[in-house]
């Protein structure tokens, strides 16, 4: 279906700039069909999973039409866990950024119900509730809903599943006839229907029809691993697999900012694409692109659809996609023209549910794999070196070099013995001599393998994890892609590097520089 920017949508400057601040640079499916009817005032029935984009899809109609002069109750949205009431809740929030005029109050159970009542007599205007609980505040008239232009039901078919029926057909019945009523459901059953059809208006049923994997030459693996540990593992898979070109997709703008410096902070050949850039400037990049110049690209859904390149071995899904269709454009990058294409996807927390949607909706499977250890990566290194000696040996002249040989032979060494000491001294060199003594730094709170250490300078130094990066690597010789997680705060900074590389690089950088100021850099203490 034809894309829309959010621009082409009768939004208000405040609430698009809200959006904006999220990264976020077109309507998905769900949102492009749904908004307009929300906005209308129509009832809707939509279809659509997690990670489609459905939280805005009702969310934004929601912002536009909160009318700020009037402090009661105006719109509620109903969710069938706290995880998820508490995820919409925050999500509506960051898009109301500049509507400071519109309070949002989430409540479920678990929480005490007394700094709820206490909460609500706040006056918020949107409430973000389970069912139970919504429910408990309408019976205790600390809820009241006289006011209510509009009702949401979120992932309706699983407050069903989970026995809620009654509690929500019970909060429809209270609430005035003349309120919007928006509902939206991964699947819709016969009890989604008959809900629609006793509670709603001439709902407007809205779809979003996913399309099937064509590419099965496509290796899809995924990995479990913490946010503050992706780039760490996109380091690693870069390292061990050493593709001619790859790219790698983040859900927003500003994460394909954040990646791609810290890439090039590391010292690999990369880029990025995203909206915010000018044609003249897309044109470059993908030049530099298709020629090689740039090994990995890394890029939003969106400034990707230009790419059409038949060599890109890898594609590294940094953010798990907002939805399904977006993976299958995503993976299909690689793999073309008859060659072998591999797709790798980050799964952070609950994304995994996410990933889930994707298998059942494309019919493939997306393989687990452990993540890559540090010893991996330098096994990876030794492989290369190997291959260069076989295409030396099978390719080159080396007679000068083997009559050399031929003097250490007859000294009675084998001829074993010499290639694994010349094999090593290779090593070692592309190691850069860092394989310094380990030293017991104790716990210093790093993963396991790590050391953390302080920085005295942070976010009011204007200091970036780039800069980190660059000035360990450069003082130390450590490869970026080695550097673990980095924290910056306003005057200070925690970075992890690997035990083994730890001395070194608290004396290459005792009584160094960043960005003109002096730094003290010591083992942290643990948290």
């Amino acid at each position: 279906m034809k894309t829309t920017k959010f621009e082409e949508l009768p939004i208000s400057e405040k609430l698009l700039k809200g959006i904006k601040d999220m990264g976020f640079e077109e309507a998905t499916p769900i949102q492009t069909k749904s908004i307009p009817y929300i906005l209308e005032g129509r009832d809707v029935t939509g279809q659509a999973q997690t990670g489609t984009g459905k939280t805005a899809a009702f969310g934004i109609p929601i912002l536009e039409k909160i009318n700020t002069k009037d402090k009661s109750i105006q719109c509620m949205v109903i969710c069938p866990t706290r995880e998820l009431v508490i995820q919409v809740a925050d999500e509506i929030r960051k898009m109301a950024k500049y509507l400071h005029d519109i309070k949002i109050l989430p409540i479920y159970g678990g929480q005490p119900i007394q700094r709820q009542i206490n909460a609500l007599k706040k006056r918020p205007q949107i409430i973000i509730g389970t069912p139970g609980r919504v429910q408990d505040h309408m019976r205790r008239r600390t809820l009241k809903v006289g006011n209510l232009q509009m009702i949401v039901l979120d992932e309706a078919d699983e407050m069903l599943n989970m026995g809620f029926r009654e509690d929500i057909e019970n909060i429809l019945e209270d609430t005035p006839e003349n309120r919007q009523t928006v509902l939206f459901s991964a699947t819709l059953p016969k009890s989604i229907l008959q809900i629609a059809k006793e509670y709603q208006e001439n709902p407007q049923t809205v779809k979003v029809v996913h399309k099937k994997l064509t590419v099965p030459s496509i290796e899809q693996y995924y990995f479990e691993v913490k946010k503050s540990k992706k780039l760490e593992m996109l380091t690693r898979l870069i390292d061990i697999n050493n593709p001619k070109l790859a790219l790698v997709f983040c859900n927003t703008k500003m994460r394909v900012d954040e990646v791609s410096d810290q890439l090039q902070s590391r010292g690999y050949f990369s880029d990025k694409l995203h909206g915010d850039m000018k044609q003249r400037q897309r044109d470059r990049v993908m030049g530099l692109f298709r020629k090689g110049d740039i090994e990995i690209l890394v890029a939003t859904d969106v400034a990707a659809r230009g790419i059409d390149v038949d060599d890109v071995e890898m594609v590294f899904n940094f953010d798990v996609p907002q939805d399904e269709e977006y993976y299958v454009h995503r993976i299909g990058r690689t793999g073309r023209a008859g060659r072998q294409g591999v797709a790798y996807t980050f799964v952070s927390g609950k994304e995994v549910y996410k990933l889930r949607d994707i298998q059942k909706y494309t019919k493939t499977k997306i393989k687990r794999q452990s993540p890559p250890s540090i010893g991996d990566v330098e096994e990876a290194k030794a492989n290369v070196i190997l291959k260069q000696i076989k295409e030396v040996i099978e390719n080159e002249s080396i007679t000068r070099e083997i009559n050399f040989i031929e003097k250490l032979l007859v000294d009675e060494y084998n001829t074993i013995d010499v290639a694994a000491a010349l094999y090593k001294i290779i090593v070692s060199k592309n190691r850069k001599e860092n394989i310094e003594e380990e030293c017991d730094f104790g716990d210093t709170g790093a993963e396991p393998g790590m050391v953390r250490l302080f920085i005295n300078i942070g976010k009011k130094h204007k200091i970036r994890p780039k800069d980190i990066v660059g000035a360990i690597a450069g003082e130390s010789g450590l490869a970026g892609g080695l550097v673990g997680a980095i924290n910056i705060y306003d005057k200070f900074t925690f970075v992890e590097v690997p035990k083994e590389h730890a001395n070194k690089v608290l004396q290459a950088m005792k009584d160094n520089r960043i960005k003109g100021k002096t730094i003290n850099i010591e083992p942290a203490n643990k948290k």
